[in-house]
């Protein structure tokens, strides 16, 4: 499991610092050099789509890391 978890990290894509719910608006919006508020519109559009938006944003936040590289998915299963 480490080795999944490290390649997650290798990525380089981490949670933004401008954190509203729980900053994947924000890390996307500075990996891809886009508006924060866009990016955060866009998510909430997503959403309207049955499953998709809403499962799709939970398996992020769950696998994204955090500014000092913490995985929450990685902390559960580690106890």
């Amino acid at each position: 499991m480490r080795t999944f978890f490290d390649s997650i990290r290798s990525i380089g894509f981490r949670r933004g610092p401008q954190r509203l719910f729980a900053g994947i608006g924000g890390g996307l919006a500075r990996q891809y050099g886009l508006n924060v508020w866009l990016v955060r519109l866009l998510i909430l559009v997503s959403f309207m789509l049955p499953v998709l938006g809403v499962g799709a944003y939970l398996i992020a936040w769950a696998l994204t890391p955090w500014e000092d590289g913490r995985i929450p998915v990685e902390r559960a299963l580690r106890g």
